[in-house]
C-alpha cells in the first residue's frame, strides 16, 4: 500500500472527522477562500482543465458539466451530492464521508460559487443512518464558522432504492415523488431539481475539488492516464487476500489491483474472472487484465470503472451461478417505469435460472444475447442499460461454463 496517491482519501486516518479544526489544521477550506477570490469563469475553466470526470458510471467530464449550470439562467441553482452508493460491494463513499466529510462540503460549496447555487442537498443512503449524524454535525460546524454563509446545504436520506443512484431519480426522490429516472433531454444542469438548474456529482468526485483547486489543474492533469487522469478509489471483495480499499493513479493496471494491491487469490487457487464497477459491471478474464482502470480503456474491453468495486472469483466458481444471483438483484431492483428494462429483468432471471438448474438450451443462450443488446439500447436508465453487462460479457469471455449447463 506504500504506492497508493492518496487524493481523495488524503486526510484518512489524520483527523478525527468530527472536529472540524482537525480539518482546518491539514488546510481545510483553504480551497474554497481561494475559489471565492477567483472570478467564476475562471474556476470552472480551471476544474475543466484538470480534466476531472465524474468518478461513476458515465465519467463526464466534470468542469463541462458545472459550465452548462454556470450558463443556464435562472432564479435558483442546486448543488446535489450523489452518497446514494447502493452497488453492491462498494463502500468508497462511506469511507470518505465517515472519516472525511469536510472534503465533500467544501467540494460542493466551491461547486456553489461556481454555478451560482445557493442550495445544496446530499442525498445519503438508505442504509447508512449514522452517516446522517455525521454529515449533520459536519454541516453544523461549517456554518458557525461562516464556511457555507450564502450556501443552504442539507442532508436527505433515500429509502434503499437502488434506481436512486441514476441523476434523474435521484432527483425525483428528493422532491418527494417515486424513485424512477426521467427522459432525458433535457439534463439537470439546465433543468433538474423542481426544474431548475442543477449540478449531481457523487462524493468521489467532490472530494477531488478542493485538491484541484489547491495545487491547480496542471497538477492533477498529470497524474495518471490522460484522457481520465487522477485516482480512483477502488474496494476488493470476493476471493481475494486484502479485502479492502485503496486510492491509485487511473493508468494502474487491473493486474496490479488483484495481484499488488489485493494480493492475489488465497489458498493457491487460479484466478478465473473480476467484475469491476460493481454488479452492473462486466466480468473480464485473465487475457484482459493488463488494461488500464482509466474510463476509455475500460470502455474499449467492454467494461465499466462505475463505482470501483473490485470482485475477484476464483477458479472454484461457477460464473452462471454467480450471473444468476445477478440477475435476480436486478428484477428486484427495476423501478419498472420502462417496458425493456422491467419485462427485460424479469426475463434475463427466468432464463439464467434455467440454465442454472441444468435444463437450458443453446437456444437459450441465444435468446439472452439478443434479449441483452436490445436492453443495451433501449432501456431509459443506467440500471437497465448495465444490467445485461454480466450476462453478455460471461458468454462472451466464459462460453464453457454455460455449455457445461445445458441439457
Amino acid at each position: 500500500m506504500a504506492e497508493e496517491m492518496r487524493i481523495v482519501l488524503r486526510n484518512y486516518g489524520k483527523i478525527d472527522p468530527l472536529k472540524i479544526e482537525d480539518y482546518i489544521a491539514q488546510g481545510g477550506y483553504k480551497a474554497l477562500e481561494k475559489a471565492r477570490s477567483m472570478d467564476r469563469e475562471a474556476l470552472i475553466e480551471e476544474v475543466k482543465k484538470s480534466k476531472l470526470r465524474g468518478r461513476g458510471g458515465a465519467g463526464f467530464n466534470c468542469g463541462q458539466k458545472w459550465s452548462f449550470a454556470y450558463q443556464a439562467q435562472a432564479d435558483q441553482k442546486y448543488v446535489v451530492c450523489n452518497a446514494d452508493e447502493g452497488e453492491p460491494g462498494t463502500y468508497k463513499d462511506r469511507l470518505i464521508m465517515e472519516n472525511d466529510p469536510h472534503t465533500l462540503i467544501e467540494g460542493m460549496a466551491i461547486c456553489a460559487y461556481a454555478i451560482g447555487a445557493t442550495k445544496g442537498y446530499i442525498y445519503c443512503r438508505g442504509e447508512y443512518p449514522h452517516l446522517v449524524d455525521v454529515l449533520n454535525t459536519a454541516i453544523k460546524q461549517a456554518k458557525e464558522k461562516g464556511f457555507l454563509d450564502g450556501f443552504d446545504l442539507q442532508v436527505r436520506s433515500g429509502a434503499g432504492a437502488y434506481v436512486c443512484g441514476e441523476e434523474t431519480a435521484l432527483i425525483e426522490s428528493i422532491e418527494g415523488h417515486r424513485g424512477e429516472p426521467r427522459f432525458k433531454p433535457p439534463y439537470p444542469p439546465s433543468e433538474g431539481l423542481w426544474g431548475k438548474p442543477t449540478i449531481v456529482n457523487n462524493v468521489e468526485t467532490f472530494a477531488n475539488i478542493p485538491v484541484i483547486v489547491e495545487k491547480g489543474a496542471d497538477w492533477y492533469a498529470s497524474i495518471g492516464v490522460p484522457s481520465y487522469p487522477g485516482t480512483k478509489v477502488f474496494t476488493l471483495t470476493g476471493d481475494i487476500n486484502n479485502k479492502t480499499f485503496f486510492e491509485v493513479p487511473t493508468n494502474t493496471t487491473i493486474r496490479e489491483l488483484i495481484y499488488k494491491y489485493g494480493g492475489g487469490i488465497p489458498g493457491g487457487k487460479k484466478f478465473k474472472a473480476v467484475q469491476i464497477g460493481g454488479t452492473s459491471g462486466a466480468f473480464i478474464p485473465e487475457e484482459l487484465l493488463d488494461t488500464p482502470v482509466a474510463f476509455d480503456n475500460m470502455a474499449a474491453i467492454g467494461a465499466t470503472l462505475g463505482s470501483g468495486a473490485v470482485f475477484v472469483l476464483d477458479e472454484t466458481r461457477n460464473i452462471v451461478d454467480v450471473v444468476t444471483r445477478i440477475a435476480k438483484f436486478f428484477e428486484h431492483e427495476s423501478c419498472g417505469k420502462c417496458a425493456p428494462c422491467r419485462e427485460g429483468t424479469a426475463r434475463m432471471h427466468e432464463i439464467m435460472s434455467k440454465l442454472n438448474s441444468g435444463k437450458g438450451s443453446a437456444k437459450d443462450i441465444e435468446t439472452l444475447s439478443r434479449l441483452g443488446r436490445v436492453m443495451s439500447y433501449s432501456c431509459l436508465c443506467g440500471l437497465g442499460q448495465a444490467a445485461p453487462a454480466p450476462v453478455l460479457t460471461t458468454i462472451q469471455h466464459f462460453k464453457a461454463d454455460y455449455n457445461a449447463k445445458l441439457v
